[in-house]
């Protein structure tokens, strides 16, 4: 394929591919991009959705972004995150998508960890976000070529009830440390900044921008 995703010193705009079909996380992905690479166009996946096997955040990311990088033909970019609570063990994990059941049932999933939380006092309902990203460049004949992966994870506890609608998944329920709001009723520019998300994505620019040739 012709378009690798990937551009010289002198190039202006870049186009990659996230490897989602959620578009809250399009959003979010686009606008924590916007604040340190603006020259990178980041373009909606319309592709298959791989089987995400992996036992590990890191794993299941690698998956998704490979998956995009061989459809596409262009830079791939997939996340993998969940939420970890501390009595749980750090379940849901990457189970976090699926814990009622069905594979993206936000309302389920968060009605199902507060159900089994429900008699645990509030000293002990640590928990935190943790998001794996990846970015693969495409190789040669549809294979992957380089391949980076990093981590963020975001700290706070569990609230007895969901709060807010500026977020998506647990984050109704999701206190950050230091602040008595959750995830979902802080305003989009403040979650951006302190997210897993934003905390793994600020780890992998440096790789980004050695790809870009800036």
């Amino acid at each position: 394929m012709s378009d690798a995703g990937v551009a010289g010193p002198s190039a202006t705009r870049v186009r990659a591919v996230l490897a989602t079909h959620n578009k809250h996380k399009l959003e979010e992905f686009a606008a924590i991009i916007a604040e340190h690479l603006q020259q990178v166009e980041l373009v909606e996946y319309d592709g298959p959705e791989p089987v995400e096997d992996g036992i590990t955040f890191a794993e299941n990311a690698l998956i998704k972004a490979r998956a995009a990088a061989a459809h596409t033909g262009l830079l791939a970019l997939a996340d993998d995150s969940g939420i970890c609570v501390d009595v749980l063990g750090g379940a849901p994990g990457v189970f976090s998508a699926r814990w009622s059941g069905r594979h993206g049932d936000d309302a389920g999933n968060l009605e199902l960890l507060l159900a089994q939380l429900a008699d645990v006092p509030d000293r002990h309902r640590g928990a935190h976000y943790t998001c794996a990203i990846a970015l693969v460049r495409p190789g040669a004949d549809g294979e992957p070529g380089e391949e980076r992966t990093v981590e963020g994870e975001w700290d706070g506890v569990l609230a007895r009830a969901p709060r807010g609608a500026n977020g998506f998944g647990y984050d109704p329920a999701f206190v950050p440390a230091g602040s008595r709001l959750t995830a979902a009723e802080l305003e989009p520019a403040v979650k951006n900044a302190q997210s897993h998300r934003a905390r793994a994505f600020r780890a992998m620019v440096p790789a980004l921008q050695q790809l870009l040739g800036g």
